[in-house]
């Protein structure tokens, strides 16, 4: 596997190339697929994975992208590439319940970044749109995204919390992230729609992600704060494919999987290593917490696949993107945050 992407189009080829379990995922699934929050960062090359194993499976069936599409290029590129799109505000009820009837639900619409000051749309969208969503598609399976924010801090050598671990979110998106699984655990049990809840916990690719977030660090000479001393980190490809594949595994009551790369990384070992790939010094601050905010993705890797792309790889690839000077989306993931307020 090449350590050099060369541009955003063989990047997103990468991104949405499906496994073989994706493609019999999708050879077994009856029905059409809809993608609701299409237009953020995962959203495209999941639709587009989704659309390509489909081809690949011998399956006619329409992927639809739903979002309000605030970048019209985005809403092109996936028409592009044979996805349906409909512009939509899913807060706006009369326009979700005008959205087509399908089996098969992904859903991705979330806030994050920005919550403080903005609490109130926050819990909007993260804890009363899935209402309305579980409302509409009452008929159908649906996989729902979550986050690992809705765990505690984990000690380190612990190896990361489990689907099984009580949640114990800290500040407003995290609770309102919780509020979301709570929603989707309640229409579940109400109207039997199953459901599948996926924490994930951090996907990676080369514009975007907690690699970027340190390789761009290092490469300008910033100190390196080492308090959150430790995080996961997953190729996007990867987390597309298991995300797909979660349709065969959704349940009443819902099935919470962690999606999250396999080894728990630390920050100072992953800086060192941009450090010598970009031949610059790295400086460090702080000192490393005996706790970090981390998952265990050892289920996610049993049902849905292992990763395939390393840390190695991830890192040399971003290294290589951010050394020529590679788009990047400007979305800092302030994985660093322990006081849970973003």
């Amino acid at each position: 596997m090449t350590d050099r992407v060369d541009d955003v189009e063989q990047l997103e080829d990468l991104l949405s190339e499906p496994t073989d379990g994706v493609v019999e995922t999708m050879a077994r699934l009856e029905g059409d697929v809809v993608f609701l929050g299409v237009g953020g960062k995962m959203g495209p090359t999941l639709a587009r994975m989704a659309r390509r194993a489909s081809q690949q499976a011998g399956v006619r069936r329409r992927v639809i992208g739903v979002s309000r599409f605030s970048s019209p290029a985005v809403q092109q590129r996936l028409e592009t590439h044979g996805i349906e799109t409909i512009r939509c505000d899913l807060l706006d009820r009369s326009r979700l319940d005008a959205l087509p009837e399908v089996p098969n639900v992904v859903y991705m619409a979330a806030m994050k970044f920005g919550t403080t000051g903005r609490e109130a749309t926050t819990w909007a969208m993260n804890a009363y749109l899935p209402g309305m969503v579980c409302e509409k598609f009452h008929a159908a399976r649906i996989v729902a995204f979550s986050t690992g924010n809705v765990y505690a801090m984990t000690p380190v050598d612990r190896g990361g919390s489990l689907e099984t671990d009580p949640p114990q979110p800290d500040g407003e998106y995290g609770m309102s992230c919780l509020g979301r699984e709570r929603i989707f655990s309640y229409f579940s049990a109400a109207r039997e729609i199953p459901v599948a809840l996926i924490r994930l916990n951090y996907a990676n690719e080369l514009r975007y992600g907690t690699l970027v977030d340190l390789g761009q660090r290092v490469a300008a000479g910033e100190p390196i704060d080492l308090t959150m001393g430790h995080f996961n980190a997953i190729w996007q490809g990867d987390a597309n494919a298991m995300v797909l594949r979660a349709l065969d595994h959704t349940a009443v009551p819902p099935r919470v999987i962690n999606i999250a790369g396999l080894e728990t990384l630390s920050v100072r070992r992953v800086a060192e290593q941009f450090g010598e790939l970009f031949g610059k010094p790295v400086e460090f601050s702080g000192t490393e917490a005996p706790d970090a905010l981390l998952s265990n993705g050892q289920l996610g890797s049993e049902l849905l696949g292992r990763p395939r792309v390393t840390l190695d790889q991830m890192v040399r690839r971003i290294a290589d993107w951010l050394s020529r000077g590679g788009e990047t989306l400007g979305k800092p993931t302030h994985f660093q945050v322990r006081d849970g307020k973003f």
